[in-house]
């Protein structure tokens, strides 16, 4: 969005992040322009690592650096536990001011990253396509691994327990890059992890969303994880990946962001296919299957959104 670009040219992500009156104002630029049914909260799912000693920043046309990634048993146990009302404050003034605009007219979407997702991120010292330190570590150092990915879930369920207590009315766990993981591997050195989680927000009341990115071999593990909806991106057709599920839960998805880059016309017949699929069922969160892509028209994002309501309430 133009509105955004603009800011950007003042301010880097991690100052918006933690400026609640920035990060209010970019919340918020969404819904002047699109029929979105929720507000999301901006953040990035790499905030909790600093304070956990694990700084990072973002490099132009590349995304999250680490400067000093984990690669090491040495370097996990170093890693340290906070309490997020103190480190990461910031966010929960944002919720506070987010809700205080919103009025009550839309719920607010609280998130953090997984673990597994995180630790990829602290282990590569950014994007990976092989995820080998990540793996490396996981299948050589096991202890060492759940030591620290207890850590990084007890902070992360604080975190999300913190946000719910600041206002958010749904709280998302985003695990983007678990897809990388087999079944098994994901019930070994995951699974425990995140429902360690879901576990913690529980105790809030709130719903909860789980989402990942190519995890059609994993859904049923990622059900067992927890989440009362779970996310499926555009490589399941949606009826397929909720059968998978379970209908007792939710799904949020799944068209193809790229789709969003094409004519309207083949972007709207995909979004009637994945409402089709759902088949008039409750519990359908219309969504993508990953985040939108920069150079997507917000002219395209408002057309989708105007034929995904036409569409749902006929």
């Amino acid at each position: 969005m133009s509105e955004y670009r603009r800011l950007r040219e003042h301010h880097t992500i991690l100052d918006i992040c933690r400026t609640p009156d920035l990060a209010t104002e970019v919340t918020l630029q969404p819904l002047k322009r699109i029929e979105v049914d929720a507000a999301i909260l901006f953040s990035d799912l790499l905030i909790p690592l600093e304070p956990m000693g694990i700084p990072f920043d973002f490099v132009a046309g590349e995304g999250p650096s680490i400067d000093q990634p984990l690669r090491s048993e040495a370097d996990l146990a170093r890693v340290r536990r906070f309490e997020p009302r103190e480190a990461l404050g910031y966010v929960l003034d944002a919720i506070r001011q987010i809700k205080q605009e919103l009025g009550g007219k839309l719920p607010l979407i609280g998130f953090a990253g997984a673990p597994f997702t995180l630790a990829s991120y602290a282990i590569e010292g950014g994007h990976s396509n092989s995820f080998a330190h990540t793996k490396a570590l996981m299948y050589g150092a096991p202890d060492a691994w759940h030591r620290f990915c207890d850590l990084v879930a007890d902070v992360i369920g604080e975190y999300l327990v913190a946000q719910v207590e600041a206002g958010v009315d749904v709280v998302q766990v985003f695990d983007s890059w678990v897809g990388v993981l087999s079944a098994a591997d994901y019930r070994e050195f995951i699974l425990p992890h995140s429902r360690r989680i879901f576990d913690r927000i529980a105790t809030t009341g709130v719903p909860t969303i789980h989402f990942g990115v190519g995890t059609s071999a994993i859904l049923p593990e990622l059900r067992a994880a927890g989440g009362d909806v779970i996310g499926a991106d555009w490589r399941t057709p949606l009826d397929e990946a909720w059968m998978r599920i379970g209908y007792d839960r939710g799904i949020q998805g799944n068209l193809d962001p790229t789709l969003l880059l094409g004519p309207v016309d083949r972007m709207l017949s995909a979004a009637d296919e994945v409402i089709t699929r759902a088949g008039g069922r409750a519990g359908h969160i219309f969504n993508l299957g990953h985040g939108i892509l920069p150079s997507t028209p917000v002219e395209h994002v408002q057309a989708l959104a105007r034929f995904v309501h036409q569409r749902t309430r006929s």
